[in-house]
């Protein structure tokens, strides 16, 4: 993604380079910043993302209760009681395997 223009316009690659070198002779800091580490086990995200997909099937069983009687028969009716009809409880009942100690 780009970055937004400073001023009113965007630097041309001459004068982003120039910007560049002046702020290497003025000693001035390089600022970098990083996107925080995961910090959540492998289990726990596993745990999660079972969690989301069960509120989820909760949202669409909801959504199926809530359709008119005209859009009971429809696609898209067929395609929520697909995902009623997963059977979320094998998932959340798989506990993934421990990691030589990292987890």
């Amino acid at each position: 993604m780009p970055r937004h223009p400073l001023g009113e316009r965007a630097m041309t690659a001459a004068e982003c380079q120039a910007r560049y070198r002046a702020a290497r002779t003025a000693a001035m800091p390089v600022l970098r910043t990083r996107r925080p580490a995961e910090q959540r086990s492998r289990a726990q995200r596993w745990r999660d993302a079972v969690a989301t997909l069960s509120a989820l099937q909760a949202e669409y069983a909801a959504w199926l209760g809530s359709l008119p009687a005209n859009l009971q028969e429809g696609a898209t009716a067929q395609a929520l009681q697909a995902i009623c009809d997963l059977d979320l409880d094998e998932l959340a009942a798989v506990e993934p395997p421990r990691g030589f100690g990292r987890d």
